[in-house]
């Protein structure tokens, strides 16, 4: 079993408990390439697309304030067969239902590929931060959840949360060419039923603070490492120390070369 094959399997009976207990569940299902992802989008993506800070007064909805709940996670598996590809749940009301709304936020991505392994997990975690890739779409906070607003202007051309969900699969299948099937699922109903997913979320950080620290080790380097590269004190270090290990591994292949030469 994959690293988060059991973690994938949990999401799916959450998902399916929270359409049996009565929570309103839409799926929409999207296409599978970045391009066809894309089409018919109302807003941009891609680098730039969001130039400015989303400021209170033009905000349509927030998601994730702390104070409402907030829950993120990533999951990446070699089985494709674990997920369905371009499929997007929304568990609760959507933006366009939800104006003026400070809404709890669980967002939880699946990603998929045979070639996925340990040396793309950081990459994974990452690319959720989407920065200033979506339109009207602001990423406001990011350590360990997502806390964001969607614009009054994003809104009015009619983003919504299958919006978001193609963009995010349109962005990782761009941005991770091993990215071979995605699925995205989304949680509004409640605090209560965002909360339930600190669990996998608490496992999920814990197994990928070990493969972080063993892919260090594997470098000769024994250091504890948060994920979340954004939010940690120790970036620079990390920073630096990645510079060293190019150095180090430029100096070994240019040796080789020379004796090769010799």
């Amino acid at each position: 079993m994959a690293t988060f094959d059991g973690q994938i399997r949990r999401v799916a009976a959450y998902v399916e408990e929270m359409r049996t207990t009565g929570r309103p569940t839409r799926e929409f299902v999207s296409a599978s390439s970045p391009e066809a992802l894309k089409e018919g989008l109302p807003i941009r993506i891609g680098s730039g697309a969001n130039p400015k800070i989303i400021l209170r007064n033009e905000t349509f909805v927030e998601l994730g304030n702390p104070a409402a709940g907030s829950c993120a996670v990533v999951l990446w598996t070699d089985t494709s067969g674990l997920i369905s590809d371009g499929r997007i749940t929304l568990i609760g009301p959507d933006v366009q239902e939800a104006r003026g709304a400070s809404l709890p936020f669980g967002q939880i991505l699946l990603v998929a590929g045979k070639d996925l392994s340990a040396e793309e997990h950081q990459s994974v975690g990452q690319i959720q931060y989407v920065a200033d890739q979506i339109e009207g779409y602001m990423v406001r906070s990011s350590a360990r959840n997502i806390w964001s607003r969607v614009s009054n202007e994003a809104a009015a051309k009619g983003f919504g949360f299958e919006t978001l969900g193609r963009s995010l699969m349109a962005i990782y299948k761009s941005s991770l060419p091993k990215v071979q099937a995605m699925e995205v699922i989304f949680v509004t109903s409640s605090k209560a039923d965002v909360l339930r997913l600190n669990d996998i979320a608490t496992e999920v950080r814990e197994i990928g603070a070990e493969i972080v620290k063993e892919r260090w080790k594997a470098k000769g380097y024994d250091l504890d490492c948060d994920l979340d590269c954004r939010s940690c004190h120790d970036k620079d270090v990390c920073d630096d120390i990645r510079k060293i290990t190019a150095a180090r591994l430029r100096k070994e292949k240019n040796a080789a070369a020379a004796d090769r030469a010799s």
